[in-house]
Parts: C-alpha cells; structure tokens; sequence
C-alpha cells in the first residue's frame, strides 16, 4: 500500500484541510503536479485551478484555487491558497464575478508588470470557466 501524505489546505479565510490522503492534484504555475507520499521537497505558486484530492475509498473532492503557494516537505504537503470555494460550490455566477474582479484589476493596474499578472490571472479563470 502506498505512504500516506499529510496534506493541509489553507485560506485566508480557515483551514479546510488536514489529513492523511493517497494523492493531490495542484495546478502550479509551470503545469499541474501529482503529490503522493515521498514526494520530493517542492515549492512553486499556484494558478488560478482546482486541486484534486484522492483518499482510499471516497470520491475525489476538488477545490477551486485562486493562486497561492504549495510546499512540500518531508512533513507533507501545505497549499497556501489566496482564495478556496469547493468545487461543488462554485456556481457560474461566483466565477462570472471572480472574471469580473479580475477584468477589473486588468484594468486597474498601474504598470505593465501588474496588468500581465492580472491577465494571466484572467486568462486562468476563463479557462477554468469553459472546463466547467
């Protein structure tokens, strides 16, 4: 049987994970990564995406991520999520009004280094929206 990971999802806003799981799913910055148990030490930030979570037995449970960091140590996994809704939660008007705070802060930015992170942002959201 595979080693177990020690995952903890957190938000601002609370913690919404920690436990024992077979295998995550995290959309970073240079593709997605599959973390088990073992995994070799990684930082990276994260996309706008959803991370998967696999434990023995039940459903995958998904949640949408709107950036953030993920860090894995030989203690486990740590996803430090800017913003996290669960999936199954994310109805199509909440994402209409996350692409609408992110087209607003397109439009905001003050230099061309904020307006491209503020696109990339927006471009990650409207393909989230058409893979639902």
């Amino acid at each position: 049987m595979a080693e177990k990971l020690s995952f903890d999802l957190v938000s601002p806003e609370r913690l919404l994970i920690s436990e024992q799981v077979d295998l995550v799913t995290v959309p970073g910055t240079e593709g997605d990564m599959g973390i088990m148990g073992g995994h070799a030490p990684v930082m990276s930030t994260l996309r706008p995406g959803v991370i998967g979570v696999e434990t023995e037995g039940q459903p995958e449970r998904r949640y949408f991520v709107r950036g953030g960091f993920v860090e894995v140590t030989p203690a486990g996994l740590t996803v430090l999520a800017e913003h996290t809704v669960p999936l199954a939660e994310l109805d199509s008007a909440a994402l209409e009004r996350e692409i609408s705070n992110a087209e607003e802060d397109v439009a905001d930015a003050k230099t061309d280094e904020r307006r491209q992170i503020a696109q990339e942002k927006l471009d990650h959201l409207k393909a989230l929206r058409q893979a639902l």
